[in-house]
């Protein structure tokens, strides 16, 4: 592996509301290198949304806007029924409050990814990647759309070149896939990692090889640009530790997207 060779390493974080604290943001966000914020749809509020910004200034990470489903109870994981101009306004309205709290400290928005539900829906109906992407475009044509690596890559090049924005893919450290390249549901068993060494290898295998297993042994193609690291997952520091001494242990530089897409 080539000491030239970048890939980003990013995490959901702010994603605390009110009293209740979830995610390890202080000690996850020094270990990556970009961050997708919550904006108060699924997780987040206002006062967390200012300081999460804050703690990616402190530690040189580039923010992101994390949009969900209106659905604080379900945490985003629950599956709405909506149509594609209620998927616009929803990112609309999540991407426009992180840019005003970005603004505020003198940051700029670097990425764009769905949460929860919304991103694996549209792993099954395009058209919400590309209603996500036509916001996109007309809000900031810098911002990247960060989707998940796999099969229908070659749509979702489409949809970036239609809108003219780019198109980061990510591959998902700590989440098991199935043979179709979509991530197996969280209601499964074995659908999380939290075996540090288990994630490091995994990334490893897809940084060098292009390729990781399913849960039924299948082999899948899988090129990536930035790999996510889930940060309510409890093992979330250890697993960007493990991930992160890896990558570097063989050569590969960490960076945010934007640098290097």
């Amino acid at each position: 592996m080539g000491q030239n060779h970048k890939i980003d390493l990013n995490s959901d974080v702010g994603e605390s509301f009110g009293a209740y604290k979830i995610g390890l943001d202080e000690e996850v966000i020094p270990l990556i290198s970009s961050a997708n914020i919550a904006c108060g749809f699924h997780a987040g509020d206002p006062t967390v949304m200012r300081h999460t910004i804050a703690l990616a200034k402190e530690h040189g990470v580039a923010p992101g806007a994390h949009p969900g489903f209106p659905d604080l109870l379900g945490f985003g994981r629950r599956n709405m029924d909506v149509t594609p101009e209620e998927i616009r306004d929803y990112a609309t309205y999540q991407i426009g409050a992180l840019q005003a709290f970005s603004a505020s400290q003198g940051m700029k928005l670097q990425h764009v990814k769905a949460h929860g539900a919304l991103y694996n829906m549209a792993f099954q109906d395009i058209r919400i990647w590309e209603a996500i992407a036509e916001v996109i475009s007309k809000l900031d044509k810098e911002l990247i759309l960060v989707a998940i690596a796999g099969p229908k890559g070659d749509k979702l090049k489409e949809i970036g070149r239609q809108y003219g924005i780019r198109i980061a893919f990510e591959f998902f450290a700590d989440r098991a896939y199935n043979s179709d390249g979509s991530l197996v549901s969280r209601r499964e068993p074995g659908a999380i990692i939290e075996d540090h060494e288990q994630a490091a290898d995994r990334v490893l295998k897809m940084v060098i090889e292009r390729k990781i297993s399913a849960v039924d042994g299948t082999e899948i193609d899988v090129i990536a640009d930035t790999i996510c690291v889930h940060g309510d997952n409890p093992a979330a520091v250890r697993l960007a530790k493990q991930i992160r001494e890896t990558l570097l242990a063989s050569g590969v530089e960490i960076a945010p997207i934007g640098k290097f897409l």
